[in-house]
């Protein structure tokens, strides 16, 4: 089975805009695609695992989320990068789905079509949220400082059942924190 870095969109990938309701409202942030490209080279698989409430909220068309994903593939290639996957849940936050973060639906259905051991991945992203989503599938979780994460780190008071593996800048410095981690837990088993 394979290792996977569950990555959250907004606020992680691109910049955090509120809804993005218009493709000119998606901007890549600089470190994405570098980040992106580095786990890329180590043969992780990069998964995006996203919550899209906007739809279910009637606040765009599900066809939306399909073309900002399409632009951010695109912006992403021609920088060297590629994802593996994308997984979104449009449902909102009332609904009794099994996929919104941080029930785990989304990473159950990318490891099982993508040969993924949840145990041995990463997931990161800019909430406490992302960070509890990779305790309830037994990941590691990374918080990251861009989108609401700095806000999150200093001034969150909601409940916090799980503490991230670790707190980083940005993705960047995100993905050199997982290919370290990789590389001291595969040298301690030598």
């Amino acid at each position: 089975m394979k290792r996977a870095v569950f990555l959250d969109r907004d606020g992680t990938i691109n910049e955090e805009m509120g809804y993005i309701n218009h493709l000119s409202r998606f901007h890549l942030l600089p470190a994405s695609a570098p980040a992106v490209a580095r786990l890329n080279q180590a043969g992780l698989l990069v998964v995006v695992a996203t919550n899209q409430s906007g739809v279910a909220r009637q606040y765009f068309p599900a066809s939306l989320i399909a073309q900002v994903h399409d632009l951010m593939e695109r912006l992403l290639a021609a920088q060297g990068a590629r994802l593996d996957g994308i997984y979104v849940c449009q449902h909102g936050p009332d609904e009794a789905c099994a996929c919104r973060k941080p029930k785990p639906g989304l990473l159950h259905q990318a490891a099982r079509e993508l040969d993924i051991d949840l145990t041995r991945s990463y997931v990161v992203g800019d909430r406490f949220n992302d960070v509890q989503l990779a305790a309830n599938v037994g990941a590691q979780g990374i918080l990251v400082l861009t989108g609401y994460g700095r806000g999150e780190v200093e001034n969150y008071q909601g409940p916090r059942l799980a503490t991230p593996a670790y707190i980083a800048t940005d993705l960047n410095d995100a993905a050199a924190w997982i290919l370290a981690d990789i590389q001291q837990s595969t040298a301690g088993r030598l």
